[in-house]
C-alpha cells in the first residue's frame, strides 16, 4: 500500500448550487488483495479490497454493510447519473434532505435484494 497525503488538500465545490465543499484529502494505492478500511466517528467500517478484477467496493451489502449500520441505495441524480450510496440508517433523514436538494432519487435500495 502507498498513501499520498495532500497537503493542503485540494477543495472543490459539488451539487446543483455548487454549495458542497469537498476536500480530496490524497490517494491510497493498493496492490492486488490489499484491503483499507474507513471508520466512521461513530466507529461504523467500511472496507474496500483491491483485487486483480478490480475493487470489491464494499462489504457485502446485505449482511456485512446492515450489521455495520448502513442501509445502501442506488441513486440517480437529475443528470441519469447512477451511484452507489451507504447511508448511515441512523441519518436516513438527513439523506432524504440531500437527495431533495441535489434532485436525486434512490432507484432502489439493495440491502433488500435476495
Amino acid at each position: 500500500m502507498n498513501i499520498k497525503l495532500k497537503r493542503p488538500p485540494r477543495a472543490y465545490r459539488i451539487g446543483i448550487g455548487q454549495d458542497i465543499c469537498i476536500l480530496d484529502c490524497g490517494e491510497v494505492r493498493l496492490d492486488n488483495n490489499e484491503q483499507v478500511t474507513f471508520v466512521t466517528k461513530a466507529g461504523k467500517r467500511y472496507d474496500v479490497t483491491a483485487k486483480s478484477w478490480g475493487f470489491y467496493a464494499t462489504p457485502s451489502v446485505n449482511s456485512r454493510l446492515k450489521k455495520e449500520g448502513f442501509r445502501t441505495a442506488l441513486v440517480k441524480n437529475r443528470d441519469g447519473r447512477l451511484f452507489v450510496m451507504l447511508v448511515d440508517e441512523t441519518k436516513i433523514s438527513l439523506f432524504k434532505k440531500y437527495l431533495k436538494s441535489e434532485t436525486s432519487k434512490v432507484e432502489k435500495w439493495l440491502d433488500g435484494l435476495k
